[in-house]
């Protein structure tokens, strides 16, 4: 349809930018859904890495860190297209297709099973990493290249700082309701103890829980057993089920916030259009509805005015007059 065929400016226009707003729509969803995807443990070689990554229709979103940095790459489709063009000069796939592919790769590395017929690599580059993917597809070689780069400090914040602190503080509110249990079954026992029960065998016999203690020898036994052991499994099974919990709740506080600000936004923009403000009266105006204002209603009935163009205009009485 050629332009001005039934088709007016302002909906060509709609319909050049149509395409752009679904790339930023499905970029948003992206980086809202990487947000709620756990750190995975993952190995290169002799390095271990943690990493996360997200893929969708309009592109990928990976974060890898070795735990002295963090990189990340984000592409969309026409990157993936062009990349994809480089690398596998006899492979003709759609860019949907791509996408699907990469991420059949990664999942099953980021679950820790991967794939025995995909090999990963990864070396340091100038100023970021590169992870090297080789694999098939239709039957032919097929390579990829993610192309890292440093994080920016609010995304590592987003994704790794911020949640550690709220599973921190959500693992310590649980010690402390599991502590209160421990010393409410204490007490408990001791009751039944007083009432004359006695244990069957022997081997169950506890002695009553002293918080202070515990702690104290967890930190002087249990803790240097578990940072030794920690090294490259920073999140097991039940931390990933825990981060994506406390992800889980950013994401959907991030969207009220993000539908109450719309919301203000839409109202704001109504009350303009629909109320705008009125103008402010002229001086000749002004001036008739102040002696209007200020005639007293017992006046016997006043003559029609004279339009306010007609009317002889009054000697303004200043402060110096």
């Amino acid at each position: 349809m050629e332009p001005g065929d039934g088709m007016s400016e302002q909906e060509e226009g709609c319909r050049a930018l149509l395409p752009a707003r679904v790339q930023m729509e499905g970029s948003e969803k992206l980086e809202s859904s990487l947000l709620t995807q756990p750190w995975a443990s993952v190995c290169f070689g002799k390095s271990t890495f943690l990493a996360k990554a997200c893929f969708n229709a309009s592109g990928y979103i990976l974060l890898i860190s070795d735990l002295s940095s963090i990189w990340y790459e984000r592409t969309n489709t026409e990157v993936v297209g062009q990349r994809s063009k480089e690398l596998n000069k006899r492979l003709t796939v759609h860019t949907s297709s791509l996408l699907h592919h990469l991420s059949s790769l990664m999942s099953p590395l980021l679950a820790g099973e991967p794939d025995t017929t995909t090999s990963f690599s990864c070396h340091h580059v100038a100023g970021g990493l590169s992870l090297h993917v080789k694999s098939e597809l239709s039957g032919l070689p097929f390579y990829w290249d993610f192309h890292c780069c440093p994080a920016p400090p609010e995304m590592v914040s987003r994704h790794l700082l911020r949640p550690l602190i709220q599973m921190s503080l959500a693992l310590q509110y649980q010690v402390q309701e599991l502590t209160s249990l421990l010393l409410q079954k204490d007490a408990e026992i001791e009751d039944y103890r007083e009432s004359g029960a006695t244990l069957s065998r022997d081997r169950l016999r506890t002695e009553p829980f002293q918080e202070d203690t515990f702690q104290q020898n967890f930190l002087a036994e249990s803790l240097p057993q578990i940072c030794r052991a920690g090294e490259g499994t920073a999140f097991t099974s039940a931390l990933q089920q825990l981060y994506v919990a406390v992800t889980q709740q950013e994401a959907k506080q991030n969207e009220k916030r993000r539908r109450s600000e719309d919301a203000e936004g839409l109202a704001s923009a109504a009350e303009t259009t629909g109320h705008p403000h009125p103008p402010p009266p002229s001086q000749e105006n002004e001036t008739a509805f102040s002696s209007e204002r200020t005639t007293p209603t017992s006046s016997p009935a006043r003559k029609p005015q004279l339009p306010a163009a007609k009317a002889k205009p009054k000697k303004a009485k200043g402060l110096f007059s």
